[in-house]
Parts: C-alpha cells; sequence; structure tokens
C-alpha cells in the first residue's frame, strides 16, 4: 500500500473530523487518502508522487572544518 507520509500531496488539515488530505485528488478524508481511495476504487492509489528529500539546513557547501 502506498505510504500517505511520503508523498508530496498528503497534508494534516488540523481538522478533527477530516485530519488526512490529498491536494492531488481533492479531498479531505478521516482516515488515510491511500487508503480511502482502496477502499472505494480497489485499486492502490496512481496520484501518489514521494516526496523529495530535504536539505539540511546544517550542511552547508561551504562549511570550513
Amino acid at each position: 500500500m502506498v505510504d500517505c507520509f511520503k508523498c508530496l500531496h498528503f497534508y494534516i488539515t488540523h481538522q478533527v473530523g477530516f485530519p488526512y488530505g490529498c491536494k492531488r485528488m481533492g479531498f479531505k478524508s478521516k482516515i488515510l487518502p491511500a487508503s480511502e481511495v482502496f477502499k472505494a476504487s480497489g485499486k492502490e492509489c496512481l496520484g501518489f508522487e514521494e516526496k523529495k528529500p530535504k536539505k539540511d539546513k546544517n550542511l552547508s557547501d561551504n562549511s570550513r572544518v
């Protein structure tokens, strides 16, 4: 199953009744969006796009040791 927490389009809504959202599919849900998609269609989420890793702000190409 797709891991929503690793998806570029996943977000936390901060709404008590619908805490999870998918920007790509345009909905909010009580359960993780990938589970909602699977429940409705029987297929894996096709909107998954892996997040790019964040650069560490403490590491710099210009740093000296």
